[in-house]
């Protein structure tokens, strides 16, 4: 899938996690915690949704510091 389309949908699942925030400035590098303002909660909200929108299911507990990483997980775990 493509990276753009990927980061496109990640952006409107967060304007849904967190509809109060402004998302139009983040980019790849952008951290989850201090860029987008994520904190435990809605960073699982965004884990499970992420699973939903894509098919697929985060084993385990990974680690994902930026937006980018989340992007590159889901694009080498689905064949959308």
């Amino acid at each position: 899938m493509d990276r753009e389309k990927i980061f496109d949908e990640m952006k409107e699942i967060l304007k849904v996690i967190k509809p109060s925030a402004d998302f139009t400035h983040i980019t790849e590098d952008s951290q989850l915690v201090r860029d987008v303002g994520l904190d435990s909660l809605t960073i699982l909200l965004m884990s499970l949704a992420l699973e939903n929108k894509f098919g697929f299911k985060f084993e385990g507990n990974p680690k994902f510091t930026t937006v980018g990483e989340v992007i590159d997980f889901i694009n080498s775990n689905t064949t959308l």
